[in-house]
């Protein structure tokens, strides 16, 4: 199994800002949040840099969903526009069994995934209709904790990403490999090991 991150890894730019600046093309109006939501990335910015908190501030960013008429019109027309952001080296290699995890929300990438013939996503579970994050962002060990309820994590062949953000899901691969652009390289383990000392191990909650 290999199991890839989706957001400047085997899609070309970030699908969440895609997204709205997709959105604010077709409401200008969500443009009034501006002020709550850049409070909310100052409040993130200047406190401790957690999952939890930044979990709090990406539900205010996306709360604009609540002024969108229909969600998943609105997503289906915006990958249709950008569905060629998806890099070519990813669909030559592509496998059955791969697995996409991402820190955007699964109501964003289950078209994309499905038109990729992507049967494997795991991915933030927001409300689309309020922006909410119904549990914790899906990011860094965050991945690793949701990723055991469905697989074998010794069975992870080769993992990419593009953020050694990565890098606790990445210790669990055969290989890893850093993508930048196009350019594919081995997993940096000097920056690995530069992350961990800065982010210890948490001491997760398991779902009831």
């Amino acid at each position: 199994m290999n199991v890839y991150d989706f957001d400047q890894t085997i899609y070309q730019n970030d699908s969440s800002v895609d997204f709205y600046k997709y959105c604010l093309s077709c409401y200008p109006e969500i443009a009034r949040l501006w002020p709550k939501q850049i409070k909310a990335f100052v409040r993130y910015q200047s406190g401790e840099h957690n999952n939890i908190r930044k979990t709090e501030m990406k539900s205010v960013f996306f709360s604009y969903v609540a002024r969108i008429d229909d969600i998943p019109e609105m997503v289906r027309t915006f990958w249709n526009i950008h569905e060629n952001g998806i890099k070519q080296w990813y669909v030559g290699q592509q496998k059955e069994d791969d697995l996409i995890i991402s820190a955007s929300p699964e109501f964003l990438l289950k078209d994309i995934c499905g038109r990729l013939g992507i049967k494997h996503l795991i991915a933030s579970d927001v409300n689309p209709d309020t922006g909410q994050f119904l549990r914790p962002n899906c990011h860094d060990y965050e991945k690793v904790r949701l990723i055991k309820k469905v697989a074998d994590l010794s069975q992870i062949d080769a993992f990419y990403s593009d953020s050694y953000s990565d890098s606790p899901l990445a210790v669990f691969a055969k290989k890893a490999y850093i993508v930048k652009g196009n350019e594919i390289s081995p997993w940096d383990e000097q920056k690995a090991v530069a992350y961990f000392k800065k982010h210890p191990v948490p001491n997760f909650k398991e779902d009831k």
